[in-house]
């Protein structure tokens, strides 16, 4: 994939989470590798702007549901990679959350697009093999082992490669 392409694929797949967050009732905390864009195309009118914190993946979610659940009953993160995505999924999400301690959107890769929890588990974020196939089966095993209700959202697919973009069909 050249670089123009992967621009394109980024700003589509960023463009189409920002429709999604946008669509769905609910207060929404956006997250920044970097820097904070304060005049980019995610309006501070509809979305609480911070800073991830962390070494690692798993530190970096913490932190957000950390942030998120001081300010709200339960959370709901997504990955921004992820064409299937609907503001039906992450609605019905927060529907599930009412009646289960956690909710996990499985990827087709063994990863998860989206992970929602109403109190902070630590234990989902320690010592997991980050971006491998066990990561879905790691995590729900850890949920068990905690002895917490678990729902499940639809399996989706996450975009790595161009591959993983042409097999959703889409256009960038």
């Amino acid at each position: 994939m050249g670089d123009e392409q992967a621009l394109r694929i980024y700003l589509a797949l960023l463009a189409h989470t920002r429709a999604v967050a946008q669509a769905v009732e609910a207060q929404r905390l956006l997250f920044y590798s970097e820097h904070i864009g304060r005049q980019d195309d995610w309006p501070e009118s509809a979305f609480l702007k911070f800073r991830q914190e962390g070494e690692d993946l798993g530190q970096r979610m913490q932190h957000a549901f950390e942030t998120a659940l001081h300010q709200a009953e339960s959370a709901v993160i997504v990955g921004s990679d992820i064409p299937g995505l609907s503001s039906g999924i992450i609605e019905t999400a927060f529907q599930q959350l009412e009646t289960h301690d956690f909710v996990i959107g499985p990827a087709r890769d063994g990863g998860y697009y989206l992970l929602g929890m109403k109190s902070l588990q630590p234990e989902l974020f320690r010592e997991i093999s980050w971006s491998t196939s066990r990561v879905f089966a790691d995590t729900v095993s850890r949920m068990e082992r905690l002895g917490k209700s678990c729902a499940l959202a639809p399996l989706l697919s996450d975009v790595d490669e161009a591959e993983d973009w042409e097999r959703e069909g889409w256009d960038a």
